[in-house]
């Protein structure tokens, strides 16, 4: 019997990675903002978007899998062997959930095979429900308690033409390897890219894994169990951070996650920040070419289910996230709806993010980013 570890690593292969850490880097342009904090989770918007794709056929499918670059039933495995490996330790804990909520409603009926699908390798849970003002508080509690509080409200109604909310929810809460104590805590400035200083407080420390490309340089922090680090980008003085994640694509992003020179020492710091960011994914989705998903006259989604009044669409793509860093570690929580209607030694070097930067956290064996963001701002 293979092991574990085998299975994953025939899921597994570097050049998958790479795939999907594009699409993550391309989600993540179309999504920045050249003023305002953004962070996204686009491995909890990929799942649900997978999920959803297991029901979709004809030219609906191609799109998506043409924006994915990879066959659904690919990253369906890939991603099913990945959430195995999740850490449970109590220094770093990585958790995700799926649900989806059906209406009961005669005329709709759910395809088993996406059922037994979705159950069977998204570990999803199903529920039938009245889309009413109870589906509606079950839902925003069920998120609630699967982002270890840190999202609630994701939905403000249930759409009366909503047949099915297809949910994915990925919390991430861990401590910095080396804790920052009191005397590395000191206020200071940052300089937002306007010239606007604003007085925020920076967490001083020694780093060792220098990143460095052509426009930007910054450093890795590492969480309690080292699966796990903060990356932090600082672009060069001449370029903006919206220039810089411009210029960015899986490919590069892996080999600069892939390659940190150890160096002998860097003066780093952090400031502290909590950032929440909500957006709704549908005209991002569809610029990058899932167009008839969205479209209920051309979308294709009988492999989800049929009603008897009409076809099955994607109305919105709901994505909300929150995440704090601090002296002890960082907390990020996120939730993706998917609404479906009818119809060597080296010198020495400073890196202090005072001023706006690129940072994501992501697997540390595999490059796989699982929240992207920018600071512009301390807020």
């Amino acid at each position: 019997m293979r092991s574990l570890k085998n299975m994953i690593e025939t899921n597994y292969n570097k050049e998958d990675t790479i795939t999907i850490t594009d699409f993550c880097v391309k989600l993540f342009q179309y999504t920045i903002s050249k003023n305002k904090n953004v962070i996204i989770s686009p491995f909890s918007l990929l799942t649900a978007l997978t999920m959803t794709a297991n029901g979709a056929g004809g030219e609906t499918l191609t799109q998506i899998e043409q924006a994915f670059q990879l066959p659904v039933s690919k990253l369906t495995k890939y991603l099913h062997t990945y959430q195995k490996t999740f850490p449970i330790e109590k220094k770093c804990k990585l958790s995700m959930a799926n649900v989806v909520w059906f209406k009961d409603d005669e005329d709709f009926s759910i395809n088993q095979d996406f059922l037994h699908k979705t159950t069977d390798y998204f570990d999803a849970s199903f529920y039938r429900a009245p889309f009413d003002s109870s589906t509606l508080e079950d839902i925003n509690k069920w998120v609630e308690e699967h982002t270890q509080g840190m999202i609630s409200n994701i939905l403000d109604k249930v759409l009366p033409d909503a047949v099915m909310y297809l949910i994915n929810a990925v919390a991430f809460e861990a401590e910095w390897k080396e804790i920052y104590k009191k005397n590395q805590v000191y206020h200071n400035k940052f300089t937002k890219e306007d010239g606007t200083v604003q007085d925020v407080e920076l967490m001083y420390s020694t780093e060792f894994h220098y990143l460095k490309e052509e426009r930007a340089e910054g450093f890795l922090k590492y969480y309690a169990n080292r699966k796990y680090a903060f990356a932090a980008l600082l672009p060069n003085d001449s370029i903006t951070v919206w220039d810089y994640i411009a210029s960015l694509t899986g490919k590069k992003l892996y080999q600069i996650l892939t390659n940190p020179i150890k160096m002998t020492e860097i003066k780093a710091a952090i400031p502290k920040y909590k950032t929440e960011y909500s957006i709704q994914m549908s005209e991002v989705l569809q610029k990058m070419g899932i167009k008839d998903a969205f479209d209920m006259t051309r979308a294709d989604f009988f492999g989800i289910g049929s009603h008897k009044k009409g076809n099955l669409f994607i109305n919105r793509v709901l994505h909300k996230t929150l995440i704090t860093v601090d002296t002890k570690g960082t907390k990020a929580g996120t939730v993706t709806v998917v609404e479906e209607c009818l119809r060597g030694a080296i010198p020495s070097k400073t890196i202090y993010l005072n001023r706006p930067f690129v940072y994501l956290i992501f697997d540390c064996e595999r490059k796989l980013p699982i929240f992207l963001g920018t600071v512009m701002e301390i807020e």
